[in-house]
């Protein structure tokens, strides 16, 4: 919390006047959602069953004992103000980590301080945000400071700490549940705002309709704010009247510029997915940056990078797949921020590299005949003889094995009689698929042709 600007031997009216009138100019050039971010427990919106008078937590401070713990809810629910808040309740030092942009020589230099004299002789807090993201050797690098209680952890996510966490870290955890806030605590957010803020309190506002604002939060405190705030900045005269069609105006005006589960996820995913396919790494990287910046799941990325490897390169070059899976191992032994690296050069190597669409194209084709034909009986010839009566019937009759022929290649019948020769595969035109196409046609000669 910013301290207030204080003069020098201010002892009149003038100079108190000018103190406070400069902080309140610096109180809203800050957002209403940092503003109104609360200053003890006693403030928080929700979450009763954690900070309320029978709260876990709440009994858990009174006691000055605290575990290390992760906080797992939706965003903007308060666990990065609760993971403070529990620091000043206990008169410990914080640090801060970001998952984003931390990593294992961060997390050590942390340690080092926690385990130093002096202010930093008392356990410390350290909290780290979005500690899904970090790889196992960032999680396992907590793990001594932890058991010793070197620090006191308190980790925040948004994902299932169950398959995001290292079981050796989860088990010296305790996980509590955030819960996204209800409408009447939304609700009670907004009245807050404008009854309390400096800002809000010099304009006249009435919540006339509140339909559009609950539905832009999500359950979010921080963009229901912030969206509030947006609203009453975008109406010039008092009073200031909420309605949903003006909701709508400001947040179709300033929408975010990235949010993980709205449209624009999807859009940037397909614009970066696209670029790669056109064979354009100068986009691909850019979309990607837009993807980092906004903190998109790295995992997503990479795994969206394989399904391209297949889908768009396929056998026109067999090593992308190989680059893709990879990659994606590799950002998960890795982590954050040197995974965006490891993306950038997959994403790259990607879009430069030639590409085909047959292996794609193959098994749609061959999929449509399936649902076209139905289950035709397997050849013969191709059936599995376990049991003499099965061979007696024919199972596995007339069947030549491959390698005994020259050049291990037999010419013999492998699809259904009723779709004998159909061509499902036919390959691209780029030197690999080529160099295939020429195998099959001195193979087959002329037996297949395209399908359908």
């Amino acid at each position: 919390m910013r301290k207030p600007l204080r003069i020098a031997g201010a002892s009149c009216l003038v100079p108190v006047l000018i103190c406070a009138l400069l902080n309140q100019l610096l109180d809203t050039t800050t957002p209403l959602a940092e503003r109104m971010r609360p200053r003890t427990l006693d403030d928080v919106v929700g979450q009763r069953h954690l900070v309320g008078p029978d709260g876990v937590l709440r009994k858990a401070l009174a006691g000055g004992m605290l575990p290390s713990m992760i906080l797992w809810g939706p965003p903007g629910v308060g666990k990065t103000t609760l993971a403070r808040l529990i620091a000043q309740d206990l008169k410990r030092p914080f640090h801060t980590l970001s998952a984003i942009s931390s990593g294992v020589k961060d997390i050590r230099e942390v340690i080092e301080l926690a385990g130093g004299s002096g202010l930093f002789a008392r356990s410390a807090v350290l909290f780290i945000d979005e500690i899904h993201r970090f790889s196992k050797a960032q999680q396992d690098s907590l793990l001594g400071a932890v058991e010793k209680g070197t620090i006191t952890l308190i980790g925040a996510t948004t994902e299932n700490p169950s398959f995001e966490v290292i079981g050796a870290l989860l088990s010296r955890c305790q996980v509590y549940v955030l819960e996204a806030l209800a409408e009447e605590e939304l609700l009670a957010l907004l009245h807050r705002a404008i009854g309390t803020d400096v800002e809000m309190k010099q304009r006249t506002i009435e919540l006339q309709e509140i339909d559009a604002l609950m539905r832009a939060s999500g359950g979010d405190a921080r963009r229901l704010l912030n969206t509030f705030e947006l609203c009453v900045k975008a109406t010039a005269t008092d009073p200031v009247v909420i309605t949903n069609v003006l909701v709508k105006n400001v947040v179709q005006t300033n929408a975010g510029r990235y949010d993980k589960q709205g449209e624009q996820h999807y859009d940037i995913i397909s614009a970066f997915i696209k670029s790669m396919r056109g064979s354009d790494p100068n986009a691909a990287v850019y979309w990607l940056a837009r993807m980092v910046e906004g903190g998109e799941d790295p995992l997503f990325i990479a795994r969206r990078m394989v399904i391209l490897a297949s889908e768009d390169i396929g056998n026109a070059n067999p090593n992308a797949l190989l680059m893709a899976t990879t990659t994606m191992q590799a950002v998960q032994m890795i982590g954050w921020p040197e995974g965006r690296i490891i993306l950038s050069q997959c994403a790259i190597y990607l879009a430069c590299s030639p590409k085909s669409n047959a292996s794609y194209m193959a098994i749609g084709a061959a999929q449509s005949e399936v649902k076209k034909s139905g289950d035709l009986p397997v050849p013969l010839a191709l059936r599995n003889a376990p049991t003499k009566l099965m061979k007696t019937i024919g199972y596995g009759a007339n069947y030549q094995y491959s390698h005994e022929g020259e050049g291990n290649f037999i010419d013999q019948e492998f699809l259904p009689e009723h779709i004998a020769g159909t061509a499902f595969y036919e390959p691209g035109m780029n030197p690999r698929e080529q160099e295939y196409a020429a195998l099959l046609k001195k193979l087959w000669k002329d037996k297949y042709t395209p399908a359908g």
